[in-house]
């Protein structure tokens, strides 16, 4: 399988939906696949406004199809919403090429946050986008369940995993130097510090001990000023995430708009219990299980947390494994690329465009 990789998200960034992708190339490259990406760096972009951690992507769908020769994929998947996205998935369209999608993110929520747009315009837009598609990839059973009710159809699952070997407990190591002689027990969050993590909600808490926050974007000033007691130690990755995962006591994930949180299963693979509120997400990853507290009341789920045991979290995230999770993608890949395309369209010539975008070229034409 020659696999083409369209997505929006990549680095620079540091999110889960580079870092579920990363684990999808290697995974394929080491089951004899031969993935290629399409990405932001392959073209001109600019800073989106208001976050300039991310770039918007310069791209057109007659860009995109010029890539097509030489990249010669076999199969397609398109991982966003976004401009890479959108090109790409016009360009299937148009040359009958059957495609995978995946849904990663609460737009519409994202959206509703900075914007006066109802959820269900964006809804209605993204179910006209995912439903081009032979198959979209959503990584809860909740999630499912929401989507299905919101219309969306062929939808398949892919969960997610942890690299258990670098997130591990780390019995005896001094906590890392930034944390050394703060007052304990630490609740940590790791996440994108924007509107949409709700982490103001974390930071007014009362609770013991510190207040330990990863990551950066574009609200960490104003989020700075609300608990002069808190940590903040910037964007981490690797050696130095997974240290401070393990030198911690609670993880503390205040989202409301996450669709999986891979954050979750790094904590439970470094010995840290759980504390969320009861939504998509967390329901899918701690809930029915020991090693989390989901509660209205996220300070009260933060203090009954700290009772938990290391043991337990652990081993609850030994049952994710990022090969676990490439069998589903490249399952649901090969399943949705056999069966072609949901209405075939582009082989009638009748590509219909999205709301706001131009008449796609068939092939041969222009």
């Amino acid at each position: 399988m020659r696999l083409l990789v369209a997505t929006d998200a990549w680095h620079p960034q540091v999110n889960g939906v580079v870092r579920s992708l990363e684990h999808m190339v290697a995974a394929g490259r080491r089951r004899g696949h031969d993935p290629v990406m399409l990405t932001p760096l392959d073209f001109a972009s600019v800073p989106l406004p208001g976050y300039a951690e991310i770039r918007l992507s310069l791209v057109t769908a007659r860009g995109v199809a010029s890539r097509f020769p030489a990249l010669a994929p076999t199969h397609v998947h398109i991982a966003t919403e976004g401009p890479i996205g959108l090109a790409t998935r016009r360009v299937c369209l148009a040359q009958g090429r059957p495609f995978t999608t995946s849904y990663h993110t609460r737009f519409p929520e994202y959206l509703a946050a900075r914007l006066p747009v109802p959820e269900r315009w964006s809804y209605a837009w993204l179910r006209r986008f995912h439903g081009a598609a032979s198959g979209t990839m959503v990584s809860t059973p909740s999630l499912e369940r929401d989507l299905s009710a919101r219309g969306f159809t062929r939808l398949m699952r892919w969960s997610r995993g942890v690299d258990t070997a670098l997130f591990r407990p780390r019995d005896g190591e001094a906590p890392p130097d930034a944390l050394a002689g703060l007052p304990r027990p630490f609740f940590l969050f790791v996440g994108r510090l924007a509107v949409e993590k709700n982490v103001e909600a974390f930071l007014r808490l009362d609770l013991p001990g510190t207040k330990i926050v990863v990551g950066d974007g574009p609200d960490r000033a104003r989020l700075a000023g609300l608990d002069p007691g808190a940590r903040f130690l910037g964007t981490l990755t690797g050696e130095a995430l997974a240290r401070v995962y393990s030198a911690s006591d609670v993880f503390v994930f205040p989202s409301l708009t996450d669709t999986f949180g891979i954050v979750l299963l790094e904590a439970l693979a470094s010995g840290l219990a759980v504390a969320a509120y009861p939504v998509t997400g967390p329901l899918d990853v701690v809930g029915g299980t020991d090693v989390g507290i989901l509660d209205h009341d996220l300070g009260a789920a933060c203090r009954a947390a700290l009772a938990i045991p290391r043991g337990a979290c652990r081993a609850e995230a030994l049952r994710y494994t990022w090969e676990a999770s490439a069998d589903q993608f490249y399952g649901n890949i090969e399943a949705a690329h056999a069966d072609g395309m949901p209405a075939r369209r582009g082989r009638l010539g009748l590509v219909r465009a999205l709301p706001g975008e131009a008449p796609v070229p068939r092939v041969g034409e222009g």
